[in-house]
């Protein structure tokens, strides 16, 4: 005999915003509704409201998911490096986690819609805030200079772009001009 236990209102948040990312990651703030991040989760149009209050409320803590999950990354990626490691070892640590980010192509493409999204005032000020968060980051766990830090944040930028096209991550389309790209960053980063 199954038991069913009933979600808590916690775990259902947690599935509601699950689909909410990978929902806009697809498709986008504009394209997407709120009926289809409930059928996704299971749950009534009406509940995503109550849980979010707005579409943009939800968009926002998506986002806001993608930007933790990177800072994540970005730690664990600094912390499996050595102590003691130099600003090129600490970058080539950082530039580890490209690979993590890129396997789980939510992130790019929903970091990029949002970077879109910008517009509205509320998200825009959101993707800058947290932009520049990930920009302090690099520099502290790195010890860079801006303008390493700078090259190293246009490269990420660069990888997500790719990503969002697939020519980049596990599942790329083969495509010469892509392959040149990422040879030449892999050369960057060893």
């Amino acid at each position: 005999m199954v038991i069913k236990t009933r979600m808590t209102a916690t775990e259902r948040g947690e599935q509601v915003l699950r689909a909410a990312v990978t929902a806009f990651a697809e498709s986008g703030y504009a394209a997407t509704g709120t009926d289809e991040i409930a059928r996704r989760a299971g749950v009534s149009q009406p509940y995503v409201i109550r849980l979010f209050g707005t579409k943009q409320n939800l968009f926002r803590a998506a986002l806001h998911r993608a930007f933790d999950r990177i800072e994540g990354i970005f730690n664990c990626a600094r912390a499996a490096a050595a102590p003691d490691a130099n600003i090129h070892e600490a970058l080539a640590a950082l530039a580890d986690g490209y690979s993590v980010f890129l396997a789980e192509r939510e992130l790019p493409q929903l970091l990029l819609h949002g970077f879109a999204a910008s517009a509205n005032t509320e998200i825009g000020e959101q993707a800058r805030v947290r932009f520049g968060g990930i920009y302090q980051l690099t520099l502290e766990l790195t010890g860079a200079s801006k303008s390493e830090a700078n090259r190293f944040l246009a490269t990420g930028m660069l990888l997500a772009v790719m990503s969002a096209m697939s020519v980049a991550g596990p599942d790329a389309v083969p495509v010469s001009w892509a392959r040149e790209i990422l040879d030449d960053l892999r050369m960057f980063h060893e």
